[in-house]
């Protein structure tokens, strides 16, 4: 049995490749959904907020909501194995680049004379390719170094301790996606210095470890539930780790 859960003991990720599961697809689901509304929603706001000592500190909306697609990876990895995220993470992929084309298509079709939003609609929706670059390659390579570090983690640790690997796959994950975007999209761009560039890094990226910390209780709750009703702990004995795999 599971030390933390109670739930069956360890299943090789290779035993249960022809497994149907109730969950999985719902949180696939969670997962893009939260991909594409942080890149909708939240990428274009910069909001702040009253820090004691420090006053009112600025910071991009989509941070509230984008590492949550981290915890979610870290859910799929842990109950579902490496391969099963494997899939997950090339459909959010999939899904970004599509939502980017379409963003692109809808803007560029010429408006009708009656129509007076087309201004507000460039604003919002508007495609600056070198952002989109940036946002696409740093989900993709951050969220496979979270997954394979969380997998790695598991089979060290043998399934024990599960806030090391959610935290420290996180670390990770979240620290190679900083390192890719904030200078992929920003260095050399007008207003931005390379001093700024790195302090927007690491900002960001601590914040986004700390959601992580904080959402701690909330990932052992869920990993707990799904672990039960699934009736399933995957350790990726054996495990093709590469990002380019299809089997399950």
């Amino acid at each position: 049995m599971s030390e933390e859960t109670g739930t069956p003991a360890h299943v090789a990720a290779r035993d249960v490749a022809g497994g149907h599961f109730r969950y999985y697809d719902f949180v696939m689901a969670a997962f893009v959904a939260i991909i594409l509304l942080s890149n909708v929603l939240g990428a274009g706001k910069v909001a702040e907020v009253w820090l004691p000592g420090v006053g009112y500190w600025p910071f991009g909306a989509g941070i509230l909501f984008f590492p949550i697609s981290y915890v979610i990876g870290d859910v799929l990895t842990e109950v579902y194995g490496y391969a099963r995220a494997r899939r997950v993470i090339w459909a959010g992929t999939g899904a970004v680049l599509f939502m980017a084309f379409m963003s692109w298509v809808v803007v560029a079709l010429p408006p009708a004379p009656s129509w007076g939003n087309q201004a507000a609609y460039e604003t919002i929706f508007g495609q600056v390719p070198r952002i989109v670059l940036a946002s696409v390659c740093a989900f993709w390579v951050g969220e496979f170094v979270n997954s394979y570090v969380l997998a790695r983690m598991k089979l060290w640790t043998g399934g024990r301790m599960l806030w090391t690997r959610t935290i420290g796959s996180t670390i990770a994950g979240e620290g190679v996606d900083s390192l890719i975007f904030y200078p992929l999209a920003f260095l050399g761009a007008a207003g931005w210095t390379t001093g700024l560039v790195i302090q927007v890094l690491f900002t960001q990226w601590a914040l986004k470890v700390a959601w992580e910390v904080l959402l701690t209780p909330v990932t052992y709750i869920v990993v707990g539930f799904l672990k039960h009703r699934e009736g399933v702990d995957v350790f990726d004995e054996g495990t093709d780790f590469t990002p380019f795999a299809t089997r399950v």
